[in-house]
């Protein structure tokens, strides 16, 4: 499992609302100055996060984007499932894919499992307020 930037700058930006949204608006300005993030990248992560209901946004001036809810209620592992698609170790566990011939005689695949439930309890262990 390797966490692509797409994973990493969200998390970054929600920690970032988190701090310094007190309720107000955030424009992506001045997070991504803040985290030292191009804009244009994170003008492609925005719309995920508010399609999903993690954050809502405000067009013009004073506008900008702040979170939805409490960050203690925001699980590390929803944000990164979102952003990332699947946490899945090996490509038969993710999401809709197709069933394996092996699966029934593969040798390592409870192992494979073992590990993505430890991944997903353990980032769903985690909330946005830890790690403010």
């Amino acid at each position: 499992m390797l966490v692509s930037t797409r994973g990493r700058y969200a998390l970054r930006v929600m920690i970032d609302l988190a701090e310094h949204c007190g309720g107000e608006y955030v424009s992506m300005k001045s997070v991504a100055e803040r985290q030292m993030l191009s804009l244009k990248y994170l003008e492609r992560i925005i719309p995920v996060l508010a399609k999903n209901g993690l954050v809502e946004g405000v067009h013009g001036k004073g506008g900008g984007y702040r979170l939805t809810r409490n960050p203690n209620e925001y699980k590390i592992g929803e944000i990164l499932r979102l952003t990332e698609g699947d946490l899945a170790p090996v490509s038969c566990l993710e999401c809709n894919a197709e069933k394996c011939d092996r699966a029934a005689e593969c040798k390592t695949l409870p192992m494979w499992k073992g590990f993505h439930d430890i991944a997903n309890k353990y980032f769903d262990s985690i909330t946005l307020e830890d790690l403010m």
